[in-house]
């Protein structure tokens, strides 16, 4: 079976207070028309479909226009993220379904198996799907949406995270009874894994990492959550980001997986680039003029532009630069002080960073990991 894999679309995510709807629809274009090139039978999406819980109704039609233009060409299953409201994203299970559209949240009901394309559910239960195609080929699908105990409503206990992911991790194992080819969809935070500044740091903090050992025995581990292409063990992979969504993801390229599964397990594996989505560039000047004429070199890319002045800019050189429409971050150093252009000194910190910082200016001492940890947890979105 040809299968593709996708992840952290983060529809309606802003850079720096800037729209990106139009490129977001360009992407999922693409990746539209990448699964028609590919010949794509089924489309996994690892979560983090929407950038917040109450998206936008702009951010709902680009994403229910374009995962109905990726149905057309193949069956699409999708997992919610951390970012993402189960309850919202799968509201619309009944009439997705009847495009062979299927989403998984963390209530984890069982798909609709009906033939609906040449690729499509044949059995299905709470945390897994197995898909088959016109060729009778078939592939089992293990699915764990973002775990935590509140989503999945469960109280508090003495478990551990590990014995808890292990215990979800198995539920969706229950279905295997027999040999075929099979696939881990989820989103979680991978021990190892590398991450950037955009994603959120509750797990990246080492207490909710998912030990490799803990992952199922599959042919492939589709997963989402950190933005960053890359592969873990022998077959767990992140797609990353479909676009570039901060500063330091400049230089990193986006791409989907694409591979076919069979009873040898994963054939012809590529990595297939998203040209569509802009780039992002820091550049650095020595002046207003040279800053205009680089931002003019880039104009394709959205840049961040830092200015090693000996003295602040003028009115008139202010407006010549802001009136650059892909300057979205302007950032001076004057006289070796660095200073944000009507951003904060904090701009750019992490949470943990600025409750470290605090917790050591008003107590003298490092903050206890357990603290750390706490106020991280109360950072999580629910």
């Amino acid at each position: 079976m040809r299968i593709a894999h996708t992840s952290d679309w983060h529809i309606g995510k802003k850079l720096m207070g800037r729209d990106r709807g139009e490129e977001f629809k360009e992407v999922l274009a693409e990746i539209a028309e990448l699964c028609r090139e590919e010949k794509v039978e089924l489309l996994l999406v690892a979560g983090d479909v929407f950038d917040t819980y109450t998206p936008s109704a702009e951010a709902e039609e680009i994403f229910y226009t374009s995962v109905k233009n990726i149905a057309s060409t193949c069956a699409v299953l999708i997992i919610s993220g951390n970012h993402d409201d189960y309850v919202r994203l799968t509201a619309a299970q009944a009439l997705s379904e009847e495009l062979n559209i299927y989403t998984v949240g963390n209530n984890l009901k069982a798909l609709d198996c009906k033939k609906r394309g040449s690729c499509y559910p044949v059995e299905s239960d709470g945390g897994y799907a197995v898909f088959a195609n016109d060729a009778g080929e078939m592939v089992y699908i293990n699915t764990l949406p973002y775990p935590n105990e509140a989503r999945f409503k469960e109280g508090k206990s003495d478990e551990s995270f590990a014995i808890k992911i292990k215990r979800w991790i198995d539920y969706g194992e229950r279905g295997k009874k027999e040999k075929i080819p099979s696939v881990f969809l989820s989103h979680i935070f991978a021990a190892g894994g590398k991450a950037g500044d955009s994603e959120r740091e509750i797990d990246l903090g080492g207490a909710r990492a998912v030990g490799l050992n803990l992952f199922p025995e599959c042919d492939y581990s589709a997963l989402g959550h950190l933005h960053k292409r890359q592969k873990l063990g022998e077959n767990i992979y992140y797609s990353g980001a479909i676009m570039r969504f901060t500063f330091d993801e400049a230089g990193q390229e986006k791409s989907i997986n694409v591979f076919d599964l069979t009873d040898g397990g994963v054939k012809n594996f590529k990595t297939v680039p998203l040209k569509s989505c802009k780039k992002l560039v820091r550049l650095q000047a020595n002046s207003a003029a040279d800053g205009i004429k680089l931002l003019g070199d880039n104009a394709v890319a959205i840049a961040e532009l830092t200015l090693n002045l000996k003295s602040p800019l003028s009115p008139s050189e202010m407006a010549g630069l802001h009136s650059c429409e892909n300057l979205y971050s302007l950032r001076m150093s004057v006289d070796s002080e660095l200073l944000a252009a009507g951003v904060s000194a904090n701009e750019g910190k992490s949470s943990s960073q600025l409750f470290s910082e605090y917790y050591s200016s008003r107590f003298g001492a490092d903050v206890p990991s357990d603290l750390l940890a706490l106020f991280l947890s109360l950072t999580e979105e629910e």
